[in-house]
């Protein structure tokens, strides 16, 4: 007999929130989960696999109203058509394989089209950066296209700017083309009137904003309304912005340089100014240099993109708890 799981493991699996996950259920009744003896949530193995693939669908665009009702197979075959992934179901298992159709042949894998990316930032073609990027995102889904393609490809652009393989014209025409498509991607999920607010940036002195636009847009697939205040800011400034826009959460993006003698100090003082109660989320490669300062900061240190994902989860869930405690 296989093992229910809860609202909060099926949000984690899928990508999709608790909050969508209510209305699929109650507006379209794409699954219909069973209930505790304390009216919580269980979804059966199946139930998350359905969802996975309802999640792949939505993410190419084909609405939820009209895909709902599909069965596992019909959604199955839908993506196989229109999205070119191969998925198969065997004992209520759904396993795909990605299949990327360009003029120039099948990109089979993530890595391979970060590839492609790299080559082209390496010619400085901004035009098929950009296409590459825009056609990831079309095949793959937002989810997977951030997850699989946009890190790595930004770790990597890190790299080669590192190891001298690349210029500075390479890492800001990368940057150039990400903000450009990240910002047209977050458009397609607009906040909710009650959505809670993520302040985003990088602290004085991290010039380098690709992993500050990464988890902006991210916030933004998760629900969460995002002020975007880019590079390099001042703790004052930062804490002036946290105020005016009612925050929840402050999100730091830290990956070059990692020896400042001046931004252990400048987190320190984030830390201490910041409203009591005020969520300090940090990552990027650049945290395992300033670890002992974050820490100090009351900081969460965050090692991917998931576990971001993660912490956005646990303030959304923490802010509602709070809301209806006070109702």
């Amino acid at each position: 007999m296989s093992t229910a799981v809860t609202m909060k493991v099926v949000a984690r699996r899928t990508g999709l929130s608790p909050h969508v996950l209510r209305v699929w259920e109650r507006r379209y009744e794409a699954v219909k989960p069973s209930r505790t003896d304390t009216n919580r949530r269980l979804y059966s193995e199946q139930e998350v696999q359905r969802l996975i693939l309802l999640k792949r669908a939505s993410d190419l665009g084909h609405g939820i109203g009209r895909i709902a009702r599909l069965s596992q197979r019909e959604l199955s075959s839908l993506l196989e058509e229109n999205a070119g992934v191969e998925a198969v179901e065997t004992n209520g298992v759904v396993t795909e394989t990605v299949a990327m159709s360009t003029p120039g042949g099948v990109f089979r894998s993530g890595a391979a089209i970060v590839e492609s990316a790299l080559e082209a930032t390496g010619a400085l073609d901004a035009h098929e950066l950009g296409g590459i990027l825009n056609r990831s995102a079309v095949e793959l889904g937002h989810g997977a296209t951030l997850e699989r393609v946009v890190v790595p490809f930004v770790e990597e652009v890190g790299e080669r700017w590192a190891a001298g393989t690349f210029r500075v014209a390479h890492e800001h025409l990368a940057t150039s083309v990400l903000r450009t498509f990240l910002g047209s991607f977050s458009s397609s999920f607009a906040p909710e009137r009650t959505s809670p607010t993520l302040v985003v940036t990088t602290p004085a002195g991290q010039l380098h904003e690709l992993g500050a636009l990464i988890i902006a847009a991210a916030a933004r697939t998760r629900g969460w309304r995002v002020v975007y205040l880019g590079p390099s800011l001042p703790a004052e400034e930062i804490v002036g912005a946290v105020l005016q826009a009612k925050a929840r959460a402050v999100a730091l993006s830290l990956v070059y340089p990692e020896d400042d003698g001046e931004l252990p100090s400048e987190l320190v003082r984030l830390g201490k100014l910041l409203p009591g109660g005020m969520s300090l989320l940090a990552g990027g490669r650049a945290t395992r240099s300033y670890r002992a300062a974050l820490v100090q900061s009351g900081a969460t240190v965050l090692s991917s993109l998931g576990e971001f994902y993660v912490a956005l989860e646990r303030l959304r869930v923490g802010r509602e708890e709070s809301r209806l405690e006070t109702l």
